[in-house]
């Protein structure tokens, strides 16, 4: 389970962890925001994501929520237990409630994410 220090952050709330495979998911931040999910639409293995580009759909009680590719590259394996237990993205958005694996097709694209103290920033200021 990677801590929240260790993976990178986008604008729009997800988080990216790097490795041979690309783990993506929701920030814990943006699951507090969306409340209860009761629904997850998750890419489809093979699919090609461009970076910033929707490429799942998270519905809570609230809303729908589109979720965008943190960086471009090709899904390798989706996480099938969110789609049938979603509220596993509110318990456990770092862990359990990872979205899909991805093969970067630019790693270097990473680089533009935001560190855990950048991303705690960018939420404070974005309260206001």
């Amino acid at each position: 389970m990677p801590k929240p220090e260790e993976v990178k952050y986008t604008k729009t709330h997800e988080w990216l962890q790097l490795g041979a495979e690309a783990i993506a998911g929701i920030s814990d931040h943006a699951q507090h925001e969306m409340g209860d999910i009761v629904f997850v639409e998750l890419p489809k293995v093979g699919q090609k994501l461009e970076k910033e580009k929707p490429c799942a759909v998270v519905e809570s009680v609230k809303s729908a929520f589109d979720i965008y590719a943190p960086i471009s590259g090709e899904v390798t394996a989706v996480n099938g237990a969110v789609t049938g237990e979603p509220a596993l993205l509110n318990q456990s958005p770092l862990d359990a409630g990872w979205l899909f694996k991805m093969k970067p097709s630019d790693p270097a694209e990473a680089a533009a994410l935001m560190d855990w103290a950048a991303y705690q920033e960018f939420v404070k200021q974005s309260a206001h």
